[in-house]
């Protein structure tokens, strides 16, 4: 048995250091089928609690939402268009509930925390899935750079307001990121992007490093919370076919569905025991957080990172 589970292991490391197995949907397939793959969560492991996730109308946001309400839990569906969010609830099996916010704007993320710690209870989980790749470069509405803000500073600024809503049940906190951030390195230099020619895939790397980078820090300063990064590989949602076209229409035949990409953010959040925080995530396993060494940053730099998001989003 120990045999089988170390070749098993090798085989998982292999498909991700190639890359296009590892983030694909052969990945998945071939990974469910392992023996070192991890049990589901329990059918009703959520029973009772009440689970909030951002960017919930499509792709990935909809399918955590349908998983975690299939697995008990009364699903916030933080969201731009709450009219949206209202017929996607439909496609629910338990209770839910609307909040209107757009996490690149701080003032909105402000007023979203409040309306939700007037109202709702005790939050077991939170997710960050609202994103976007934009084509050009866009400031929020505080002048920041639109991926930065979105990706970053909304979510840690709602985290941060919601902590007392998170602590009273020891929640976990899933930031959903991406495999392009492997390729970048931490933007400490030039948080804002406002140097050089712009790139919204490079911009939404920058900003998924910078997620991936910041967990420590983040779980040392939200004690109490377990904090995850979870990859979900290469997933056919509206915004690759919307963002990345010719990706799109290259990779469509072996891209993940929407399930499969949400899988590790729901059984991050329903498994038990829970698993060890403050980690990268991808199939249910924790991963490494470089691949390229000359993009890996110093502890130095991760504190000067986090003291410009803190300032940005007004919690330094």
């Amino acid at each position: 048995m120990a045999l089988l589970s170390s070749l098993s292991l090798a085989l998982d490391t292999a498909l991700d250091r190639t890359v296009v197995p590892g983030f694909s949907a052969i990945g998945y397939a071939v990974r469910r089928r392992l023996p070192t793959w991890p049990a589901d969560p329990a059918p009703d492991a959520l029973a009772g609690a009440h689970v909030a996730v951002t960017g919930a109308t499509s792709g990935l946001g909809a399918a955590t939402a349908r998983q975690l309400s299939g697995l008990g839990a009364h699903v916030h569906l933080i969201v731009r268009d709450v009219g949206k969010a209202e017929e996607m609830s439909a496609d629910l099996v338990g209770p839910s509930s609307a909040w209107a916010c757009d996490l690149s704007d701080l003032d909105s993320v402000r007023r979203c925390a409040r309306d939700i710690s007037a109202a709702a209870p005790p939050l077991t989980g939170l997710v960050h899935n609202a994103g976007a790749l934009p084509a050009e470069r866009i400031e929020s509405a505080q002048g920041h750079e639109l991926t930065m803000a979105l990706h970053v500073l909304g979510p840690v600024l709602l985290t941060e307001l919601l902590q007392p809503l998170l602590s009273a049940q020891q929640a976990r906190v899933v930031f959903v990121t991406s495999g392009g951030m492997y390729a970048q390195p931490l933007p400490v230099g030039d948080p804002d992007y406002t140097r050089g020619d712009y790139s919204g895939v490079t911009a939404y790397a920058r900003s998924k490093r910078t997620q991936v980078e910041l967990l420590g820090i983040l779980a040392e300063r939200w004690a109490g919370l377990r904090v995850y990064a979870m990859h979900p590989g290469w997933v056919a949602t509206p915004g690759v076919t919307q963002s990345i076209p010719t990706f799109n229409r290259l990779m469509r035949p072996i891209l993940r569905d929407p399930d499969a990409g949400a899988d590790t953010t729901t059984w991050l959040l329903a498994s038990e025991p829970p698993p060890p925080a403050a980690g990268l995530w991808k199939d249910r396993r924790e991963r490494p957080t470089t691949i390229f060494g000359r993009f890996a940053p110093t502890e130095e730099q991760r504190q000067r990172m986090w003291q410009w998001v803190a300032t940005a989003a007004g919690i330094a």
